[in-house]
């Protein structure tokens, strides 16, 4: 099975102002003649790390990481103001623009899958190709599914949701990710804390395929986990800020994309369903399904992965 690239430092590091609030981390890895390629990271929150660097053949690519709006080391930390899905789209394209690059393939997974759909559909005369993992449409159900009691993750991973539900009064059990949200935008930082805490727990222990109970998940870091847990909170509250149904809509837009789709069958946070969904509207797309949770890091996602980005450079070489 393929591995991932050895580890990669970057070449260069650089601050991009977004608006007057925002100010975006930006990095570059590779070969700065190679194809150039935009790593767009999950959560929305959780930012990039030096692993994202390393799905990528650093001889033929050129790679562009960033940390969105209130994620990683992008500022303000944890801010969601002037933070939606239309903002995300309008800062890769001025990434794009302030690198002047002219084509880039886009590679995202989870939450990223979702930012790279709509980035493409805004603006398919700027993608050279797709390698997307762990579908995630932003649908109703969808969201129910991981983080609602008429959802079915709870029963999938019962010893970690009970921590989730616990954080969380009976009376407002209704709406987990309302209640939550209360907390997490409380002018008191230990119920900020405390609340972002819970909800790292639930998600972050519940990617791979091996799955421990008690293992702690890398979203129970302080940090990261109110980053994640807010702006996971608030787009979900916001229906994702996208139109209902709209990136099946609008697959007409990208149809002519090369694009890979990689999905582990076993995703508990985003169901197989979603990926065979895509695949069905989208059937010039390839999708492979392999065992695996929905952990980019699962060996035959990594698997998956590197071949699809070996053989999107092949392709557009």
């Amino acid at each position: 099975m393929r591995e991932l690239y050895p580890e990669i430092e970057p070449y260069r590091t650089f601050r991009l102002r977004a608006d007057d609030i925002h100010e975006l981390h930006v990095e570059e890895c590779g070969n700065p003649d190679g194809l150039p390629v935009l790593f767009v990271h999950g959560g929305p929150g959780a930012g990039v790390s030096p692993n994202h660097r390393r799905y990528f053949d650093p001889a033929r690519y050129h790679i562009v990481l960033f940390d969105q709006r209130g994620a990683g080391k992008s500022t303000p930390h944890a801010e969601m103001q002037g933070n939606t899905t239309a903002h995300l789209v309008a800062d890769m394209e001025a990434i794009r623009g302030h690198l002047g690059i002219s084509r880039w393939a886009v590679f995202g997974g989870s939450w990223g899958s979702t930012l790279s759909l709509a980035y493409a559909q805004a603006h398919p005369d700027r993608v050279l190709g797709l390698v997307l993992r762990g579908i995630f449409l932003g649908r109703p159900g969808e969201v129910r599914w991981f983080n609602e009691l008429d959802g079915g993750a709870h029963w999938i991973f019962p010893e970690r949701w009970e921590t989730y539900l616990a954080h969380i009064p009976e009376a407002e059990r209704g709406n987990m990710i309302d209640a939550y949200w209360r907390r997490l935008d409380s002018d008191d930082e230990s119920v900020r804390l405390a609340a972002a805490k819970a909800w790292g727990y639930w998600e972050g222990g519940s990617t791979t395929l091996v799955h421990d109970p008690e293992e702690a998940g890398h979203f129970e870091e302080p940090f990261v986990s109110l980053s994640v847990a807010r702006a996971e909170a608030h787009y979900f509250r916001h229906q994702l800020f996208l139109e209902p149904g709209q990136l099946l809509r609008d697959i007409d837009r990208i149809r002519q994309i090369p694009a890979t789709i990689v999905q582990g069958r076993y995703d508990i946070i985003c169901p197989m369903k979603s990926a065979y969904d895509l695949s069905k509207a989208w059937p010039e797309a390839s999708l492979r399904v392999v065992l695996a949770g929905h952990s980019a890091g699962d060996p035959a996602i990594v698997d998956a992965l590197v071949e699809a980005t070996d053989a999107l450079a092949g392709r557009l070489a």
